[in-house]
């Protein structure tokens, strides 16, 4: 699947932007971003594959946070330029 289709998503999206503000638990995320669980973890697992996010256990908790910096540069006419990109994170934390 293409960064495009995997962005193209709405829910993902939103899971990309409380994600932005750090790691959540599962059932935080969910609660935050108004889906159900499986919903959730389909769409969770998309980002995962796609290595936009991972996962990591905090006792009981598992934990999702992002990988990689995603940016989108879009320009009006001459120009007509649109970049999607996605980069490794440079301040992301070291996995428990």
């Amino acid at each position: 699947m293409s960064l495009i289709d995997v962005l193209g998503s709405t829910p993902r999206l939103r899971i990309i932007r409380e994600l932005s503000h750090g790691p959540r638990y599962v059932s935080e995320l969910t609660e935050a971003v108004g889906m159900d669980g499986k919903t959730a973890a389909h769409h969770l697992s998309t980002l995962e594959e796609s290595g936009i996010v991972e996962h990591y256990r905090r006792g009981n908790r598992k934990y999702y946070r992002l990988i990689r910096k995603i940016e989108l540069r879009i320009a009006p006419p001459p120009e007509r330029t649109f970049i999607l990109q996605a980069t490794e994170r440079q301040d992301a934390p070291a996995q428990d």
